[in-house]
């Protein structure tokens, strides 16, 4: 390949700018991450082919030249050797989805668009999505008693979609200055990569989110914990944040998790934790007096966080471990992406033949009858139905 199209003497590779000079058309954007990273955010017009499918998907891709990408870069050089071996002209992106993805960032500064994009977001908020996003929002904090007069909340940013919408919400709340209340935007970074901290601090800047950040080891603390290294790095990045939070005088933390997280997380309980719990809407903190949990976007649906991004052409970070290419560490159960992936089409299976099933699933827990339940646990104690069976025969 010569210098004039772009690629580099080894011939495999292409760089974000580069591909800004390739002829739209002639060549297929493949995204092999998992099909969960791909619909936090992908390159425009790119389709998704996990890497586990990709031999599967020869014949489609048979006579293009695709431009394969992951998450940063790390995991696609494999996969373009595979496809060249097949006869495939397959072209590695220099930095995956990340590298792009600042680079767009960077195009979009360089033209001034941020303010217009950080209105246009807000906007939105008032009008479009107002329905949607704002009013479930504004509904579970009162619903759940979420937000009072006097709190002072920790909103923890972890550079997803959904914190970064609750970021923007929580900031139009405040703009209604119904009851005051004091806001504190927290990042932890727990050992972020280079591009990931800045993608998130790109995006506090373009929506005008003033975000406090503060550092720690996590990340190399679970390095070498083979048995849920996820779950622990969850763990422990909540109580980093609730200590953080309490130094900075906040007595509450918000997190991002919404309506789907929720039903998906009753589900996994049942099929892989052989238990029936719920995400709770707000919790005590056991370990931090006087400090409290709240999930403001528990009845916000994810495919309107979805639209909402889509809407004003953002883009975020899915999880920003810098050891995997995709994980769950975001995720508070440390459950893998491939069970909640396949909770997610499970449910859309089931939609298809009953479109009620996940309003249903979200009711189940709020509809729980104990009399018609074998055991059942309260503040660590267990009951079980025959602890009282014979004193309750019928009259």
């Amino acid at each position: 390949m010569s210098d004039t199209q772009g690629i580099r003497m080894d011939g495999w590779t292409v760089t974000a700018e580069e591909l800004d000079g390739w002829q739209e058309g002639s060549y297929l954007l493949v995204d092999i991450r998992d099909e969960l990273s791909y619909a936090y955010g992908h390159l425009p017009q790119a389709v998704n082919i996990p890497s586990g499918q990709l031999a599967d998907a020869l014949p489609q891709l048979a006579g293009k030249k695709a431009v394969v990408y992951c998450k940063r870069g790390e995991a696609s050089g494999q996969a373009v050797k595979m496809l060249r071996d097949k006869g495939i002209e397959a072209y590695d992106l220099a930095g995956g989805y990340a590298a792009w993805l600042l680079q767009a960032m960077a195009r979009e500064e360089s033209v001034g668009e941020t303010d217009t994009l950080c209105q246009e977001a807000e906007n939105s908020i008032r009008k479009r999505f107002h329905k949607k996003l704002w009013t479930n929002f504004t509904r579970a904090i009162v619903e759940y008693e979420l937000v009072r007069e006097g709190d002072k909340i920790a909103v923890c940013i972890s550079g997803g979609k959904d914190s970064m919408l609750m970021a923007k919400l929580f900031q139009e709340l405040k703009r209604h200055d119904k009851f005051p209340f004091e806001l504190v935007f927290l990042v932890m970074d727990p050992g972020y990569s280079r591009e990931n901290r800045q993608v998130i601090e790109n995006n506090a800047r373009r929506l005008k989110v003033p975000i406090t950040i503060f550092e720690s080891d996590i990340f190399e603390s679970v390095f070498h914990i083979e048995k849920s290294p996820c779950y622990l790095c969850a763990r422990m990045r909540r109580g980093h944040l609730y200590s953080k939070a309490k130094e900075l005088g906040c007595n509450k933390i918000a997190l991002g998790h919404h309506y789907d997280d929720v039903i998906e997380t009753i589900l996994m309980g049942m099929l892989y934790g052989a238990q029936i719990q719920t995400m709770m809407p707000k919790l005590h903190s056991t370990n931090f007096e006087g400090m409290e949990l709240i999930r403001p976007l528990y009845l916000v649906r994810e495919k309107d966080i979805k639209d909402w991004r889509d809407a004003n052409g953002l883009h975020f970070i899915q999880c920003a471990c810098k050891f995997t290419d995709t994980c769950s560490s975001c995720q508070e159960d440390g459950q893998s992406n491939s069970k909640r992936l396949e909770i997610k089409k499970l449910i859309q299976e089931l939609k298809k033949t009953n479109p009620f099933v996940e309003n249903n699933i979200f009711k189940s827990v709020e509809n729980v009858n104990l009399s018609t339940v074998i055991a059942y646990k309260k503040d660590g104690v267990r009951h079980h139905f025959l602890d009282d069976y014979d004193e309750r025969q019928p009259q």
